[in-house]
């Protein structure tokens, strides 16, 4: 119930179109108790000639003495009544389609606005297939539900209105026809009591389906280039088959109910028909009230049908609701402080004070963290694989919060500014260069969206991008594809690189920018960050600890901890893991030279 009430905040703005939605079911319920008529007229009042009610009569005095005048008026009667049923329900059809897709579209945009808000730690926990999903297809549950709510109203309407009508035809086969309600009552109830759980787990592994698609195509080149096409492939087929088995165990169901419901309304009108053509026997009733009885009581099976079946399916949809309200009611880990300020362009001093922080399956990931960062300065970030290094600068834009200590920008706990603020102020350039599949243009133009073409041209070539965009056919108009994968890595790199410089953020992450391009783009892309750097406070995450020599503060990180810091030079006079690194680098490099120039030396010989 409490999810069905948060469901009318999504109508509230389409109020209108509900309230026309509910006059156009009414309407159409009221038609729907005309239909009959016309047929009785015919049969009791045309073919046997009997006299119209007093009522009737008055109002087609003119009709009234000529049998096939009153033939014409029944006819085009019945007609002009199923003519404007089918136009209101075409009216209330494009009532409905309008406020279904609009509401659809609210609820989807709020869960994937949610969804940005959650923390990477939840991103880095949870299966983006499956929370696509819940966008996706989770969505229309919240208008579905509504739509659901206004064929049972109607339904009941009309269901009222015709035992109404019924009942004063014939009371006993009125009341007889409500015998099948407490069988339909029952199978409702069990229904609805036993079919939950099984929806529920068979949409969690459609789910789980669309996340084995979505993580394939993701990783497509690492299948191509191990040849696991067939086993993903399998994989995939072997959670489609497990999901069709309980889809179809759970389909058998649904119809298992639908044929009790429709056998138990077949039964009561086959009651009904019997006695009702008893009744004609006795002269109790004519045939032209007979019809009309039957055709009630069918209309009003109808609805109890539609009603059953309305309720069985909105089980479907409540489910379909519980799962997307639950990823709604995920509260992000980083949110902004109740007294968060923001700032405009800040200076860049950074302060570390006793950080630690840990992942939720990885603890003292970083432990008793300080430094301090002067404004300008560039400080490199050094260390084994799995020191904490990337986890070390993802902290200064709060992607995640420090468990214990505090972050200072210009004197200022980050944690008191609020994030779009902070985020603001801070510019990254990663190892994996991440495009999206727009043009060249639009991916530099992601660093400040309101960028005119002449500052998007004037960051490229800061990044050296230039000349290689001038070089392609469509230039700057060049569509990238998938992560734009129509350009080489060092090409993407500089791309990266331009947005970087359009963004003019003060703060600087470089997270090993050059570990996977050669070294020849190395030297181009270097230099455009050499005059990226210039004025603002960079922290640059390396392997290569010949791209560090200028550094004003090396930090040599190990098992989460600051273990040396200073200069290139203080740091290799200490005798410890930077002086290690550093031989172990250049040994490889010398090792390198000498294989590349033994061809060389032996031709000389």
């Amino acid at each position: 119930m409490k999810n069905l009430l948060r469901v009318l905040h999504y109508m509230r703005p389409y109020w209108k179109l509900a309230a026309a939605s509910v006059i156009l079911t009414g309407a159409a319920a009221g038609m729907a108790l005309l239909l009959p008529w016309p047929l009785k007229i015919v049969v009791d009042n045309v073919l046997q000639a009997q006299p119209l009610p007093p009522l009737l009569a008055r109002f087609l005095s003119g009709l009234a003495a000529s049998r096939f005048g009153l033939l014409l008026f029944a006819v085009c009667a019945g007609l002009l009544v199923t003519l404007v049923e089918q136009v209101l329900m075409v009216l209330n059809e494009y009532t409905q389609t309008r406020l279904n897709l609009n509401m659809i579209l609210n609820f989807r945009s709020d869960m994937f606005q949610h969804a940005q808000r959650l923390s990477l730690a939840f991103h880095d926990n949870k299966r983006s297939g499956m929370l696509i999903y819940c966008i996706n297809s989770m969505a229309d549950a919240a208008p579905r539900v509504v739509m659901a709510v206004l064929p049972i109203a109607q339904s009941t309407l009309t269901l009222i209105g015709m035992f109404w009508v019924s009942y004063k035809i014939d009371r006993q086969l009125a009341l007889l026809s409500l015998t099948v309600v407490p069988v339909l009552f029952y199978a409702v109830r069990y229904y609805t009591k036993y079919i939950q759980s099984r929806l529920l787990q068979v949409k969690q592994m459609e789910g789980e389906s669309l996340a084995i698609i979505h993580e394939a195509i993701s990783m497509l080149r690492v299948i191509i280039a191990f040849g696991r096409e067939a086993y993903e492939h399998q994989r995939f087929r072997a959670q489609g088959e497990r999901t069709v088995d309980a889809r179809v165990r759970l389909t058998v169901k649904q119809q298992l109910f639908s044929l009790i419901v429709q056998t138990t309304t077949a039964a009561g009108t086959a009651l009904v028909l019997g006695f009702g053509a008893y009744h004609v026997i006795e002269g109790q009733l004519s045939v032209g009230q007979l019809l009309v009885v039957l055709a009630y009581i069918a209309a009003v099976y109808t609805p109890l049908e539609t009603i059953s079946r309305a309720i069985g399916s909105l089980q479907d949809l409540l489910i379909s609701l519980r799962m997307a309200f639950d990823v709604m009611d995920i509260e992000p880990d980083i949110t902004d402080a109740p007294d968060a300020v923001s700032i405009d362009r800040a200076r860049g001093r950074l302060a570390f004070e006793g950080v630690n922080f840990s992942y939720a399956s990885r603890v003292d990931t970083l432990r008793n963290i300080s430094f301090e960062v002067e404004a300008g300065q560039v400080i490199a970030v050094v260390g084994p694989t799995g020191a904490g290094k990337t986890t070390l600068i993802s902290l200064i834009p709060r992607f995640y919060d420090a468990n214990a200590g505090r972050i200072l920008l210009d004197g200022m706990d980050t944690r008191q500014l609020a994030l779009k603020s902070l985020r603001a102020q801070v510019s990254m350039v990663l190892q994996e260069p991440l495009l999206f599949s727009g043009s060249i243009a639009d991916n530099i133009r992601y660093g400040r969206l309101e960028a005119t073409m002449a500052e998007i041209i004037e960051a490229a070539r800061a990044a050296n991008a230039h000349d290689f965009i001038m070089a392609l056919p469509k230039q700057y108009d060049t569509e990238l594809g998938e992560r734009g994968a129509k350009l080489s890595g060092g090409e993407r790199q500089r791309i990266a690189v331009a947005r970087a410089f359009l963004r003019d953020a003060p703060i600087l992450i470089l997270d090993e920018p050059t570990s996977a391009i050669d070294s020849k783009t190395e030297g181009v892309i270097l230099d455009a960050l050499d005059r990226l750097m210039v004025g603002r406070t960079t922290f640059m995450v390396a392997h290569r600890l010949s791209t560090i020599r200028n550094a004003d503060l090396i930090l040599v990180m190990n098992r989460g901890e600051i273990v040396e810091r200073g200069t290139h030079d203080e740091l290799l006079q200490q005798q410890g893991l930077y002086r290690q690194l550093y031989d172990v680098q250049t040994g490889q490099v010398r090792r390198r030279m000498q294989s590349a120039l033994r061809p060389y030396a032996a031709s000389a010989d």
